[in-house]
């Protein structure tokens, strides 16, 4: 799944050795490793031998997630996208429920839990079942530069601004990282007047359809219920950015079910799956041929 090209991009974002104790077995493998896992959504003792030991994958995965790695590549990763002007600052945002497996539940709670664990590990019960909610922001190329998670029985409105915050791409000079996109594309579900005030605060263009009881509630109050908000049809329809993005990551059958039990393990197989996605882009971006003239 890794290929040369894309593991040159990766291989100097990673950590490097302890400094005492023994060193890491091979990082690549241990990538692809953690990745066939969640690709192909096996049991992680069924990894085969050729990837190594199923303890070091599961360890290291959580040993990153513990202490901010996987982010931190994730956003390095980002930041290189952003030099290279590959990023599409036209934001689609959605969310989709994920399932849970039997095997996600009964994580252990209070002081044992490690660093940047959550106390409800984003789990949530409703008539499916346990199930899990990813909330995510989509460029224009379908690709993700923010993942929330939630529990599954949680609303999409809500979660809009903690989206929002985690668009953060850090900037190659050293500057403030850009967290403000162009403009921001969501169905009714995001039609609030605290969002659209949250998007106007920050200059940034809205373009979000009214449903239809929103839109009978105006019109019965007349000239007391204001303007109609600015809506864009056109520009709506980049909103399947977002419908291709999730897609792309359900692919990842470990990611369209959840078998994790710490919220930090599942958010962290996330990112990698966002970071090949945003590599194998670049790569790709980076191999073509320049333009006949």
């Amino acid at each position: 799944m890794i290929s040369d090209v894309m593991w040159g991009r990766i291989e100097p974002l990673m950590p490097a050795d302890p400094v005492r104790g023994r060193r890491w077995a091979d990082h690549r493998r241990t990538l692809e490793a953690i990745a066939w896992k969640y690709r192909t959504g096996a049991p992680w003792r069924n990894l085969p031998e050729e990837l190594g030991s199923f303890k070091t994958a599961h360890k290291r995965l959580l040993r990153w997630a513990a202490d901010g790695t996987w982010a931190r590549v994730f956003a390095a990763v980002l930041a290189a996208a952003d030099a290279d002007g590959d990023i599409g600052w036209a934001v689609s945002v959605d969310s989709t429920v994920c399932r849970a497996h039997q095997h996600a539940a009964g994580a252990r709670k209070g002081r044992l839990r490690p660093r940047r664990a959550r106390a409800d590990h984003a789990l949530g019960r409703s008539r499916g079942g346990l199930s899990t909610k990813v909330h995510l922001a989509s460029d224009s190329n379908a690709r993700p530069p923010a993942l929330v998670l939630t529990a599954g029985q949680a609303g999409d409105a809500p979660a809009f601004t903690a989206v929002m915050a985690a668009i953060r791409v850090p900037r190659g000079d050293g500057g403030r990282p850009r967290t403000r996109p162009e403009v921001v594309l969501a169905d009714r579900a995001y039609s609030s007047r605290a969002i659209r005030a949250h998007l106007r605060e920050r200059r940034v263009r809205t373009v979000i359809p009214q449903p239809a009881d929103q839109v009978r509630h105006r019109r019965r109050r007349g000239s007391m219920g204001g303007r109609p908000p600015t809506f864009d049809p056109e520009a709506y329809k980049g909103r399947n950015a977002v419908e291709r993005c999730i897609a792309r990551l359900k692919q990842w059958r470990g990611l369209a079910m959840r078998c994790d039990k710490l919220a930090i393990a599942y958010q962290d197989a996330l990112h990698l799956a966002a970071i090949l996605t945003w590599v194998r882009r670049s790569t790709t971006l980076g191999d073509r041929p320049p333009p006949s003239t």
